[in-house]
Protein backbone atom coordinates (compact mmCIF):
# COMPACT_ATOMS: atom_id res chain seq x y z
CA UNK A 1 0.00 0.00 0.00
CA UNK A 2 1.20 3.65 -0.58
CA UNK A 3 -0.28 5.93 0.83
CA UNK A 4 0.67 10.09 0.25
CA UNK A 5 1.27 10.80 4.01
CA UNK A 6 3.94 13.40 5.21
CA UNK A 7 5.95 11.42 8.12
CA UNK A 8 8.46 13.07 10.12
CA UNK A 9 10.74 12.06 13.25
CA UNK A 10 8.15 12.25 15.15
CA UNK A 11 5.44 10.19 13.77
CA UNK A 12 4.40 6.80 13.94
CA UNK A 13 2.50 4.37 12.01
CA UNK A 14 1.12 1.17 11.84
CA UNK A 15 -1.31 -0.76 9.31
CA UNK A 16 -3.77 -2.89 9.36
CA UNK A 17 -4.17 -5.06 5.98
CA UNK A 18 -7.08 -7.47 4.85
CA UNK A 19 -8.80 -6.74 8.63
CA UNK A 20 -12.22 -9.27 8.48
CA UNK A 21 -14.29 -5.98 9.20
CA UNK A 22 -16.29 -3.37 7.80
CA UNK A 23 -15.41 -0.71 5.51
CA UNK A 24 -17.93 1.61 6.40
CA UNK A 25 -18.23 1.01 10.02
CA UNK A 26 -14.44 1.63 9.57
CA UNK A 27 -14.42 4.80 7.93
CA UNK A 28 -17.12 5.97 10.67
CA UNK A 29 -14.43 5.01 13.87
CA UNK A 30 -11.62 6.66 12.06
CA UNK A 31 -13.63 9.98 11.22
CA UNK A 32 -14.25 9.68 15.19
CA UNK A 33 -10.96 9.59 16.47
CA UNK A 34 -8.76 11.55 14.13
CA UNK A 35 -7.36 14.62 15.55
CA UNK A 36 -8.06 13.04 19.17
CA UNK A 37 -5.21 12.45 21.57
CA UNK A 38 -4.01 8.67 21.89
CA UNK A 39 -5.96 8.36 25.43
CA UNK A 40 -8.94 9.67 24.21
CA UNK A 41 -9.35 7.73 21.18
CA UNK A 42 -8.12 4.40 23.32
CA UNK A 43 -11.05 5.66 26.01
CA UNK A 44 -13.67 5.82 23.05
CA UNK A 45 -12.96 2.54 21.65
CA UNK A 46 -13.10 1.12 25.22
CA UNK A 47 -16.58 2.54 25.79
CA UNK A 48 -18.12 1.45 21.93
CA UNK A 49 -16.42 -2.11 22.68
CA UNK A 50 -18.15 -1.42 26.42
CA UNK A 51 -21.53 -0.14 24.81
CA UNK A 52 -21.17 2.62 26.72
CA UNK A 53 -20.66 5.18 24.04
CA UNK A 54 -22.18 5.15 20.29
CA UNK A 55 -20.00 5.75 17.01
CA UNK A 56 -21.75 8.62 15.17
CA UNK A 57 -22.95 7.49 11.26
CA UNK A 58 -23.00 10.57 9.68
CA UNK A 59 -22.09 8.80 5.59
CA UNK A 60 -23.41 5.40 6.11
CA UNK A 61 -26.51 6.03 8.15
CA UNK A 62 -29.29 4.39 6.18
CA UNK A 63 -31.29 2.23 8.47
CA UNK A 64 -29.28 3.30 11.34
CA UNK A 65 -31.57 3.91 14.34
CA UNK A 66 -31.24 7.13 16.00
CA UNK A 67 -28.84 7.19 19.89
CA UNK A 68 -29.78 9.33 22.95
CA UNK A 69 -28.05 12.41 22.79
CA UNK A 70 -27.33 15.15 20.34
CA UNK A 71 -26.25 12.01 18.27
CA UNK A 72 -28.80 11.59 15.01
CA UNK A 73 -27.62 7.84 13.49
CA UNK A 74 -25.49 5.68 15.29
CA UNK A 75 -24.03 2.16 16.05
CA UNK A 76 -21.58 0.24 18.81
CA UNK A 77 -19.45 -1.05 16.12
CA UNK A 78 -17.35 -3.68 18.31
CA UNK A 79 -15.57 -6.30 16.25
CA UNK A 80 -14.22 -3.02 14.25
CA UNK A 81 -13.42 -1.51 16.74
CA UNK A 82 -11.60 -4.11 18.81
CA UNK A 83 -9.23 -4.47 15.54
CA UNK A 84 -8.55 -0.64 15.39
CA UNK A 85 -7.64 -0.23 19.10
CA UNK A 86 -5.63 -3.19 18.26
CA UNK A 87 -3.37 -1.31 15.92
CA UNK A 88 -3.84 1.88 17.76
CA UNK A 89 -1.78 -0.09 20.48
CA UNK A 90 0.66 -0.92 17.86
CA UNK A 91 1.07 2.55 17.01
CA UNK A 92 1.88 3.38 20.51
CA UNK A 93 4.40 0.80 21.22
CA UNK A 94 6.06 2.00 18.19
CA UNK A 95 6.17 5.83 19.09
CA UNK A 96 7.69 4.59 22.63
CA UNK A 97 9.94 2.51 20.27
CA UNK A 98 11.11 5.87 18.72
CA UNK A 99 11.51 7.63 21.73
CA UNK A 100 8.58 9.29 21.56
CA UNK A 101 6.09 10.58 24.76
CA UNK A 102 3.13 8.27 24.41
CA UNK A 103 1.16 10.45 26.92
CA UNK A 104 1.50 13.05 23.97
CA UNK A 105 0.32 11.45 20.89
CA UNK A 106 -2.32 12.04 18.60
CA UNK A 107 -3.74 10.85 15.56
CA UNK A 108 -3.12 13.10 13.39
CA UNK A 109 -4.08 10.55 10.50
CA UNK A 110 -6.21 7.56 10.19
CA UNK A 111 -7.72 5.91 7.09
CA UNK A 112 -9.82 2.49 6.30
CA UNK A 113 -9.91 1.45 2.62
CA UNK A 114 -11.63 -1.65 1.09
CA UNK A 115 -9.10 -4.68 1.04
CA UNK A 116 -8.88 -7.36 -1.50
CA UNK A 117 -12.01 -9.42 -2.44
CA UNK A 118 -12.19 -12.80 -1.01
CA UNK A 119 -15.09 -15.20 -2.15
CA UNK A 120 -16.64 -17.66 0.76
CA UNK A 121 -17.00 -21.26 -0.15
CA UNK A 122 -20.13 -23.47 -0.58
CA UNK A 123 -23.63 -22.73 -1.95
CA UNK A 124 -24.52 -19.41 -0.25
CA UNK A 125 -21.47 -17.87 -2.08
CA UNK A 126 -20.29 -14.09 -1.29
CA UNK A 127 -17.37 -12.42 -0.88
CA UNK A 128 -16.07 -11.52 2.39
CA UNK A 129 -15.33 -8.16 3.98
CA UNK A 130 -11.73 -6.94 4.25
CA UNK A 131 -10.40 -3.86 5.16
CA UNK A 132 -6.88 -2.04 5.17
CA UNK A 133 -6.37 0.47 8.33
CA UNK A 134 -3.57 3.32 8.17
CA UNK A 135 -3.15 5.03 11.83
CA UNK A 136 -0.17 7.45 12.18
CA UNK A 137 0.23 9.09 15.69
CA UNK A 138 2.51 12.41 16.06
CA UNK A 139 4.06 14.28 18.96
CA UNK A 140 2.49 17.29 20.29
CA UNK A 141 4.65 20.41 20.82
CA UNK A 142 1.91 21.81 23.24
CA UNK A 143 2.30 18.88 25.49
CA UNK A 144 5.58 20.68 26.16
CA UNK A 145 4.99 23.88 26.72
CA UNK A 146 1.41 22.58 28.97
CA UNK A 147 3.89 22.24 32.04
CA UNK A 148 2.89 25.47 34.44
CA UNK A 149 5.17 28.11 35.01
CA UNK A 150 5.85 29.94 38.22
CA UNK A 151 4.52 33.06 39.05
CA UNK A 152 6.81 35.66 40.95
CA UNK A 153 5.09 36.10 43.77
CA UNK A 154 4.50 32.07 44.43
CA UNK A 155 8.39 31.87 43.99
CA UNK A 156 9.03 34.98 46.54
CA UNK A 157 6.76 32.84 49.00
CA UNK A 158 8.46 30.04 48.41
CA UNK A 159 11.46 31.50 49.53
CA UNK A 160 9.79 32.93 52.89
CA UNK A 161 8.82 29.38 53.64
CA UNK A 162 12.51 28.11 52.83
CA UNK A 163 14.25 30.82 55.14
CA UNK A 164 11.54 30.06 58.01
CA UNK A 165 12.42 26.33 57.62
CA UNK A 166 16.39 27.24 57.17
CA UNK A 167 16.01 29.34 61.14
CA UNK A 168 13.69 26.70 62.40
CA UNK A 169 16.33 23.77 62.15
Amino acid sequence: MKYSIQMTEKDACAYGTALPISTKTSVEICRALRNKTYTAAKELLANVIAENAPVAFLRYKHNVGHRKGPMAAGRYPGKASRNILQILESAAANAANKGLAVGALVVKHISAHNGPKTMHYGRNHGEAKRTHIQIVLTETKTAAKKTPKRVGKEKAVEKKIEKKTEASA
